[in-house]
């Protein structure tokens, strides 16, 4: 069965969490001052970017004391109500064997604006008078909706990791995988992953699939690649959205070209979608989509683009019921990593064109496709030729051998 990597090679200790050392230090003093009394401040509220650990370090502290985790996301428990039934009473005893508890609120930016019916004020309340410690999480401490919680918790800020620090951890997931890798496929990964560690390792596996061997033009075309949120966490999101509205926004997160998100969504619909009547429906969606994709690029009519975006995302949604067979991790488009492994030949190919349009006072464009091709027959068949025509075109040994290179 596939295992996402990210959950495989999760951190069991402290020891094992990438980086942010500081923050690891600060958290054991926190937990720490619990021996005698709780502190003045009984809650520690780690922040920091997605994908720096924060999660995982507060589980990982939590096994490393062998403490009972009352976790859960904060989102859940959007009211005081909801939040009393969750910690209130676990904040106050502990466990039946006598266990010490350590309690984590995750992602407590869901819980804030309007969504919050109570919540974060209950959470301050539970605070004040925890009798077990609280961990909270949350990509930014200092939002104004937390300017009261922060007064009664210990900030401890998680940092992105290093991208040497990134690159060591993809290269002993590799060893255990008896996957031998490139040092500068696992460099580019790590540099494109921009601190985020889960987005990393998320890459690593996706472009290691049936793999032994990883090099650097497997994993060369994500130099091109834009990328402000995840790419898989935007997949997610678009194919499991909840509501057409989160659907429509993972768009706007991404910041990725459409062009490119439109292939990735189409490559894969039918690893994650199994049932033969919606694949077919979210195909339909998609269609339509290339239909307005293609209306664009005829008329530059762009506020066509809504209409696009709408289909490929809000109506892949909601085309099929989310019912999946088991974790399938999404796979890189076919075609986009053709075109990256074919671009050392398309840039060879154009130097070749410009050099006969300049001789024969034709495009590059009209060279490739007129000339290029005699010139390599003349180039395989007539060595002296091949030897005067290179120096007439002022061809360099790689271009000539690029001409002499047989093409089916």
């Amino acid at each position: 069965m596939n295992v996402p990597w990210t959950i495989k090679y999760k951190p069991k200790t402290l020891d094992e969490v990438v980086g942010n050392k500081e923050a690891k230090d600060a958290m054991l003093k926190w937990i720490r001052e619990w021996d005698k009394n709780p502190p003045r401040k009984r809650a520690l509220f780690m922040y920091g970017p997605p994908g720096t650990g924060k999660t995982v370090a507060a589980e990982a502290l939590a096994n490393d004391l062998a403490m009972e985790l009352v976790q859960n996301n904060a989102s859940n428990y959007r009211t005081a109500e909801a939040v009393q039934k969750f910690a209130g009473i676990a904040s106050q005893y502990t466990t039946l064997f006598g266990k010490k508890r350590l309690i984590l609120f995750d992602e407590l930016d869901g819980i804030a604006g309007t969504a919050d019916r109570g919540g974060l004020r209950e959470i301050t309340e539970v605070i004040k008078i925890t009798n077990s410690p609280i961990v909270l999480t949350a990509n930014n401490a200092y939002d104004p909706r937390f300017s009261t919680l922060r007064e009664h918790c210990q900030l401890v800020e998680f940092k992105k990791p290093t991208r040497t620090e990134i690159e060591a951890l993809l290269k002993k997931i590799c060893s255990r995988e008896g996957i031998e890798a490139e040092v500068e496929a696992l460099k580019l990964i790590a540099e494109r992953a921009s601190g985020d560690l889960r987005s990393a390792i998320n890459d690593l596996q996706a472009l290691s699939q049936g793999k032994k061997r990883l090099t650097y033009e497997d994993v060369s075309w994500l130099s091109t690649r834009d990328r402000k949120d995840a790419i898989f966490k935007v997949l997610s999101d678009i194919f499991y959205a909840r509501s057409s509205l989160d659907a429509r926004r993972a768009v706007e997160a991404a910041d990725v070209d459409l062009d490119m998100l439109f292939e990735w969504i189409y490559e894969n619909a039918p690893y994650q979608i199994k049932n033969p009547k919606e694949l077919s429906a979210v195909m339909e969606m998609l269609a339509i989509a290339d239909l307005y994709r293609g209306r664009i690029g005829s008329t530059q009519n762009w506020e066509l683009i809504r209409y696009c975006i709408d289909f490929m995302t809000v109506g892949v949604a909601v085309s099929w019921s989310h019912k999946s067979s088991g974790w399938v991790p999404f796979k890189f488009p076919t075609r986009i990593m053709s075109m990256s492994q074919s671009r050392a030949e398309r840039e060879i190919l154009t130097a070749i064109g410009l050099k006969i349009g300049k001789r024969c006072h034709i495009s590059a464009t009209r060279a490739i496709k007129e000339v290029i091709p005699y010139l390599r027959v003349i180039f395989q068949s007539n060595d002296g030729w091949k030897k005067g025509l290179s120096r007439w075109f002022d061809l360099d040994e790689g271009m000539v051998n690029y001409l002499l290179t047989v093409k089916n």
